[in-house]
């Protein structure tokens, strides 16, 4: 049996209205923020309010990339606009002003997911640059011949190809552990197969392919209680569902500012400070080193000593920007929404004849399905549905093996978000129909 994850609990909490427990930080403040009715939430993304092909623009990409509120794309202007400056804390008025809006944004990250420290937070490019740096430099320095690493067969492919490579480099092993019928992962099978030589179990916090949340607290307290350490890949779950490292009590987390409603080319790494500090440099130079000389050289601490180079400080400050305006919408009134949904996409897709969601089960998930479409392949669909203005994902998903599980090697996904609307199910639906009756 699974048992209920604290994420899950928290969520339940959220939706009844219920007292915030332990870490619940300020996730609906900044007063009563944007409105769902009346398509209030869809108004603050301009990207929206184009046709496509001569049709409405119907967004149902957002596991690939969120579209930005116009909150996040003024706070990126505002700062080529009046703060532009290469960051330093005691030089000149913009670069102290840059140099503030950066690290008010590491801190903004570290509330947003309750780290314990602003200095566990490490800039990276996205989820994908995160793990990569875990594995280059946490995994050369940590793993050895015959040491294991833990994955599953529904990961995303920047969580596999990493340790793929870091094992072959080490001469260490990967093992998979697989996913029932249902999307979930078998924990029974991860359990059993945690041993003296596992250093290091990585999971994906949600699907990309099935949308399901996995029991990442239960994941953790499994691999904590057999000595090993846990990455969680919370690239899908960041923008749906609130996080809290001290509660999941993983040792990395990885997340990517673009799917958050954040700009392209920032993410985020989290990793315990006393385990930062006991990793080697990932890259060096300028900002994390500080010259002794010509062959010795002092490092920044903690998440700084990953700051090679002059930083992307605009990424930092739209990623803030898009925290705060999630908090203003309020995870459990974007939990509620997205539910809504979900339901109204399964009873509309149970009408249509010859269409398979993989994975098709009632349990805890973001509003995230995949399907293929008898006689259509999954790539022709997606360019079909763009001739109506309807942007899906297609193909492989980066995640070829889960499909394999599943029974295909291509599939369409359609994955929706808070600017999302039932008129948008209901126009995907009909135009869906449409195409299939247009196949017999």
């Amino acid at each position: 049996m699974y048992n209920i994850d604290i994420t899950r609990r928290r969520l339940l909490q959220f939706a009844a209205g219920g007292a915030a427990g332990h870490g619940m930080r300020h996730l609906a403040g900044g007063g009563p923020g944007p409105r769902f009715e009346d398509h209030g939430i869809k108004s603050h993304f301009p990207q929206l309010g184009q046709t496509v092909n001569g049709h409405r623009l119907v967004y149902l990409d957002t596991a690939a990339t969120a579209q930005r509120p116009t909150e996040v794309i003024d706070a990126i202007s505002q700062f080529y606009r009046r703060e532009n400056a290469n960051p330093a804390s005691n030089l000149h008025s913009l670069a102290k002003r840059a140099f503030d809006l950066y690290e008010d944004a590491r801190a903004n990250v570290a509330t947003f997911i309750n780290a314990a420290d602003p200095s566990e937070i490490v800039w990276t490019r996205g989820t994908t640059e995160a793990i990569n740096l875990v594995a280059s430099s946490w995994g050369e320095a940590n793993i050895h011949r015959d040491d294991e690493i833990v994955l599953t067969i529904a990961e995303h492919a920047s969580n596999m190809l990493p340790w793929q490579l870091l094992a072959k480099r080490k001469e260490a092993k990967v093992r998979y552990v697989r996913v029932l019928n249902t999307g979930q992962i078998d924990l029974e099978s991860l359990k059993a197969g945690l041993n003296e030589r596992t250093k290091l179990v990585c999971f994906s916090h949600v699907s990309n392919v099935l949308g399901i949340i996995n029991p990442a607290a239960q994941i953790c307290r499994m691999a904590r209680e057999a000595g090993v350490k846990v990455l969680i890949d919370a690239a899908q779950s960041a923008p749906h569902i609130p996080l809290d490292v001290q509660l999941l009590d993983c040792d990395f987390l990885a997340f990517s500012g673009h799917k958050i409603m954040g700009p392209m080319g920032i993410g985020v790494l989290w990793a315990r400070r006393s385990i930062l500090d006991q990793m080697p440099p990932y890259q060096v130079g300028s900002n994390m080193a500080h010259g002794a000389g010509l062959e010795d050289w002092e490092y920044s601490q903690g998440a700084r000593k990953f700051g090679a180079g002059t930083p992307n400080v605009s990424g930092p400050v739209g990623l803030a920007a898009a925290l705060d305006f999630i908090r203003s919408v309020g995870y459990h009134n974007m939990w509620n929404h997205e539910q809504q949904l979900i339901a109204h996409f399964r009873a509309r897709l149970s009408r249509q004849k010859g269409i398979h969601i993989l994975a098709e089960q009632e349990i805890d998930r973001i509003s995230l399905f995949s399907f293929t479409l008898d006689g259509i392949p999954a790539e022709d669909l997606a360019r079909r549905l763009d001739q109506y203005g309807i942007a899906i994902r297609a193909g492989d998903l980066a995640a070829f093996p889960l499909l394999q599980r599943f029974g295909t090697r291509r599939a369409a996904r359609v994955s929706m978000y808070i600017y999302n609307t039932i008129e948008d199910v209901d126009y995907f639906a009909r135009i869906l129909s449409t195409l299939a009756q247009e196949t017999c």
